[in-house]
């Protein structure tokens, strides 16, 4: 039985964009009941809105089998989980000046749309720490990917006395205590990877000490051959972007590009965005483009939500997760 939100859904959300929320999260519901598995990818800042309040939840009942996200959501999931009572909320954000935007950068504030991130509470904080597990690994010779670092820095519990919301509204947390297996293209324009780069030009770290994005695609090629079979693998993507984009691509690689038969296309597919279709945007592309590329098949289960994420999202999971 339902809970009241996924009834809600079902009586009201009946056309248009709503009822596409719905058929969606029927398809993911049917792909997951008849075996798949399934990859959701993170887009834009869906960590700082505080998607880990669904996200977690769905990670924790194995509603999710791997993540394809920025090194934005990555780190700043761990952020909020350390600095939430630092962070500034400015609803009227859009009446802003430039010089209000450069104050808010003197007080060390980073706005992300109408919520600023506290440096020296998130940022910093984490820094320290993650210098230590870099540094440490580097000494015996050892190299990691992006995420795995961040995996060991929450299981080592030396943040723990910092927590300032509920753990179990951390996305990452829930997926470090699973060992959830995660993709991160592009890390190197985070935070952190900007951190990590000035260590490395400062001669303090080697590069190699975190593994690249061509090793995430090698880790990825393998985990998808294995786990594309059956029912195979879908694909939930929350924005657009790398994060999407990178992962996506291995299908048509394995066929491709290494000329492997029998590998099967992405076996679901739903995308919540608010991207247009114009004038050659990855974001907002609609499905049968993307046969076209060798992703999807002509008959994957497709579906465009075009609508907010932070609304959509958390809604998607409810129904999913029965609430």
């Amino acid at each position: 039985m339902k809970g009241p939100i996924s009834q809600f859904l079902e009586r009201n959300f009946l056309h248009f964009n709503a009822a596409t929320v719905v058929d969606a999260a029927k398809g993911y519901e049917a792909h997951l009941t008849a075996g798949g598995k399934m990859l959701v990818s993170l887009a834009g800042a869906m960590s700082t809105a505080e998607l880990g309040i669904s996200l977690a939840e769905m990670i924790r009942q194995g509603k999710i089998d791997i993540i394809s996200c920025t090194g934005a959501n990555l780190e700043e999931d761990i952020m909020n989980l350390v600095a939430h009572s630092h962070y500034k909320r400015i609803p009227k954000y859009r009446d802003l000046t430039p010089q209000d935007e450069l104050n808010l950068l003197k007080n060390k504030y980073n706005r992300v749309t109408d919520t600023c991130i506290p440096e020296e509470e998130a940022f910093r904080k984490i820094q320290h720490h993650i210098e230590k597990i870099w540094k440490d690994a580097e000494a015996k010779s050892e190299r990691y990917f992006p995420h795995e670092y961040m995996y060991k820095l929450l299981l080592s519990g030396v943040l723990q006395d910092e927590y300032e919301i509920d753990p179990k509204n951390s996305w990452m947390l829930a997926a470090a205590e699973r060992n959830l297996p995660i993709v991160v293209p592009g890390w190197e324009d985070s935070t952190m990877g900007n951190i990590f780069a000035s260590y490395v030009i400062k001669g303090e770290l080697k590069a190699s000490t975190v593994k690249s994005g061509i090793e995430y695609m090698v880790w990825l090629a393998n985990f998808y051959e294995k786990n594309s079979v059956g029912h195979g693998i879908g694909f939930f993507q929350i924005g657009g972007g790398i994060a999407g984009d990178f992962s996506m691509c291995v299908a048509p690689m394995l066929e491709q590009d290494l000329e492997k038969d029998n590998i099967q296309k992405w076996r679901y597919y739903c995308q919540i965005t608010d991207s247009t279709t114009s004038y050659g945007s990855y974001s907002g592309c609609i499905p049968n483009e993307k046969i076209t590329w060798g992703k999807l098949d002509v008959d994957t289960p497709s579906f465009v939500i075009e609508s907010d994420a932070t609304i959509v999202a958390p809604l998607i999971f409810a129904w999913i997760l029965g609430q």
